[in-house]
């Protein structure tokens, strides 16, 4: 397996879209600077503005992986911006067809 796509959709809490807007928009950058990431990218629903939807891409699982459970960003974001949070709508882990 190689690259690795992976796309996430997390709703805010009620009266919360703001803030959680500039907590997710802050790791972006740092993401895109770690190891094996190809793009990371940050949409908002035009329909739902408390709707936030991740689209990334990584060289490998490893990589996403690393990221995710040890980049000192989305631990900063897990212990402190996630309580804005009310729920991951789903999370998509896919291999490109070719």
């Amino acid at each position: 397996m190689g690259d690795l796509f992976v796309v996430v959709s997390l709703r805010a809490k009620a009266g919360k879209e703001g803030t959680l807007r500039r907590d997710l928009k802050a790791i972006v950058d740092q993401s895109r600077k770690e190891e094996g990431n190809i793009s990371y990218d940050l949409f908002i629903d035009r329909a739902d503005p408390s709707r936030f939807v991740f689209i990334e891409h990584w060289a490998s699982q490893e990589h996403q992986h690393k990221h995710h459970n040890e980049g000192p960003h989305i631990q900063f974001f897990h212990e402190n911006g996630a309580q804005n949070v009310e729920n991951t709508e789903f999370a998509y882990f896919l291999d490109r067809l070719e």
